[in-house]
């Protein structure tokens, strides 16, 4: 009935889409000759061959992948009408997408959800995105132009062997094309109301017949979110993104020099509730970000089980948003692995790592570090074995990675994996591993973080004055650690329909917990009391839950994507600080039980395509959120070949929905608005 009343309710908001959609039939019949069709000429059968790379470090079907993995498309990215990359993760089934702001998200994979989510390693095209100021990623500045993404592939649960530490919960790797499969001028713009505009232009072409490359460059500005009391909380975003990529075959060589360059102005409102140290800060916040990437890589294919792998790059970033925080980070990368095979049963993969972190955290009003500039390396080795047990039904994989850190020395990782397949239609599999999540510069560095009062905290004693809390680093501050176990079934039911089922149990231990200091009250009046309070290793976790996704394609033209996961917590940490601490001990009620996705795409012809996008999403109750459905919707009309038309609603079952709170830093909790917006397409 909830449904039913909110789909009744906001009827007017499809309308439009509905009215659109029957004119654009009428043209479309009308129009001639059709235009070609690529986005359902996949055939169930083919989709469950595509070839995934994140998993192993090399290409596999995914039939044969031992591990819990969802591709999304570019043809999937296209038709979901998602703007960005953390709106097209919402397809995947276990990962955890919550929308915080205009510019900021809440993203993880099995638990453990928040703005710095830190056992989720994000990867683009194998370059890693993740922070080691806050261990987490950056997602506002995660961007590049959508239509030159590939593919993105998800891995769910451990993937510490190819991809070192802190790929504890999961992987995303986000792949770009090729410069060969860019070729020509594309040309895109648009506009609505929470997407004010967007533009974006792509050139491909060719220095030679073995060099071809591409440049791009990219702008949007996306509108203010609003309050609770539907206030604008000053969060409006813009940014500007440029690159290129050239590719370079030459025998069995191929070299890839790639990078981008980006400038974002963001901003929010500070919860005066939040602010007792600082009475006297602007609440108001702007900002922005810069920064700049260059990636190289070098592949030597010997055959089909022979390859060698270089790859290296150098990253750069700054933060300005005060009072919050303002820091310089820089990182380089050297990536090596070789690929050989070994009597007839064995295949080989071995590899070494090295990266550097370079950072400079400035002192504000809000943050401190001790000390201010910090340089860190890492680096590992990995070796992994895939055994054929028997011939094209049982594969045994065992590796296991070794890496030293700064903060806690060596870790070892390791991973064992069994997938039998007793025909082409099904596959088993089942895996245990070991994970680490090492820990941050905040954890360790942290001399000061001005956190405001203590709220929500359970067994607190009363005091006839305010608490104050003061966030402080620990150097003794260890490696969270993982064991974790997994069981996976996969069917093609038939060459229309196909079904993956993944279960698994994660125990968790050394979790990052909290722990009192000693209480000082302050002098002269008001009078406060200050609490020290120091990251510790005292948590632990036992999580268990399920992901399953079905393709079926009831017509040649239809396509129904559907996705389910449940995930259940029980955390064991500080009970006086529970209350207080959503990434830890309040990890249980910040993620969300129960997550649904289901997705229509329909070619009505040739020229016309209508996509519906519906999703639940199951309470927050650490912050008091209520469970909501939504639904997105995007018709594409094609008047001819090169030519593309769209009109895209989002959210479109409420004018307003709250999906997360910061966890780090005290903004102002905003409402997620609903949203229109129309563009057009040109290729030529």
């Amino acid at each position: 009935m909830f449904f039913v009343g909110n789909l009744i309710k906001q009827s007017q908001c499809t309308a439009l889409l509905l009215a659109l959609l029957c004119y654009t039939e009428k043209l479309t019949f009308a129009a001639g000759k059709p235009v070609e069709n690529s986005l359902l000429d996949l055939s169930i059968e083919e989709l469950m061959k595509v070839e995934v790379t994140t998993v192993s470090r090399h290409s596999q079907k995914l039939t044969q992948v031992p591990s819990a993995v969802f591709v999304i498309t570019q043809d999937d990215i296209r038709r979901s009408g998602a703007t960005n990359i953390p709106d097209a993760l919402r397809m995947a089934p276990g990962v955890q997408v919550d929308r915080v702001s205009a510019d900021k998200w809440a993203i993880s994979i099995r638990g453990f959800n928040g703005i710095y989510a830190n056992k989720l390693q994000v990867l683009m095209d194998g370059r890693s995105v993740y922070s080691p100021i806050f261990s987490g990623v950056i997602w506002e500045q995660q961007d590049t132009l959508m239509e030159d993404i590939e593919r993105i592939e998800i891995i769910r649960g451990p993937a510490a062997v190819s991809w070192g530490s802190n790929a504890v919960n999961g992987v995303i790797n986000i792949i770009t094309k090729k410069a060969a499969d860019t070729q020509g001028t594309l040309l895109t713009a648009g506009g609505g109301t929470f997407e004010q505009g967007f533009v974006g232009a792509r050139f491909g072409g060719k220095i030679n017949e073995d060099t071809p490359f591409r440049i791009y460059a990219k702008g949007f500005a996306r509108n203010n979110t609003q309050s609770l009391s539907r206030e604008s909380v000053n969060d409006q975003w813009q940014s500007a993104r440029s690159g290129f990529r050239v590719d370079h075959s030459r025998g069995i060589d191929q070299l890839t020099l790639q990078g981008d360059v980006f400038y974002l102005a963001d901003g929010n409102t500070l919860n005066s509730n939040g602010l007792s140290l600082a009475p006297n800060l602007n609440s108001e916040l702007r900002g922005h970000h810069e920064g700049g990437n260059i990636r190289f890589r070098w592949d030597r294919t010997y055959s089909e089980r022979s390859s060698v792998m270089f790859q290296t790059y150098y990253d750069r970033n700054s933060v300005h948003l005060l009072p919050i925080g303002r820091s310089f980070a820089e990182s380089f990368d050297a990536d090596f692995q070789h690929r050989f095979p070994l009597f007839d049963r064995h295949n080989l993969i071995w590899g070494a790592n090295y990266r550097l972190y370079h950072n400079h955290i400035f002192d504000t009003p809000m943050v401190k570090f001790s000390p201010i500039t910090q340089t860190n390396h890492v680096i590992g080795t990995f070796i992994r074995d895939d055994v054929t047990l028997i011939p094209e039904r049982l594969q045994f994989t065992i590796g296991s990675r070794f890496e030293h850190n700064d903060f806690t020395g060596w870790e070892i990782q390791p991973n064992a994996r069994l997938m039998w397949t007793p025909n082409t239609e099904n596959s088993i599999w089942l895996a245990v591993s070991r994970a680490v999540r090492t820990p941050s510069r905040a954890e360790n560095d942290l001399a000061q973080y001005n956190s405001g009062g203590l709220q929500n905290t359970s067994g607190f004693p009363a005091f006839p004055f305010p608490i104050v809390s003061t966030l402080q680093g620990n150097s003794n501050f260890n490696s969270e650690k993982l064991i974790a176990y997994e069981l996976g079934y996969r069917r093609q039911i038939s060459t229309q329909a196909s079904i993956d089922l993944t279960g698994f149990i994660n125990d968790y231990s050394q979790l990052r917990d909290l722990s009192f200091g000693v209480f000082t009250l302050t002098p002269g009046l008001p009078r406060q009391l200050i609490v020290p309070v120091s990251f510790s290793n005292q948590a632990s976790a036992l999580t268990y839950g399920f992901e399953s996704s079905i393709d079926w394609r009831p017509r040649e033209n239809w396509r129904l994507q559907s996705s389910y996961s449940f995930l259940n917590m029980h955390i064991h940490s500080n009970e006086l600080l529970k209350g207080s601490d959503p990434t830890t001990g309040g990890a249980d009620k910040i993620s969300a039980r129960h997550l649904l996705s289901l997705r229509s795409n329909y070619d009505i012809s040739e020229r016309l395509q209508f996509n519906l996008w519906l999703r639940y999403i199951s309470n927050i109750s650490f912050y008091h959120i209520p469970g909501f459905v939504t639904m997105d919707a995007k018709l594409i009309f094609k008047p001819t070949k090169n030519t593309e038309l769209f009109l895209v609603g989002q959210n479109l079952f409420s004018q307003h929905h709250q999906e997360m709170v910061a966890d780090t830093f005290p903004t102002i909790p905003t409402m997620i608005p609903r949203g229109m917006y129309a563009g057009a397409q040109w290729r030529f």
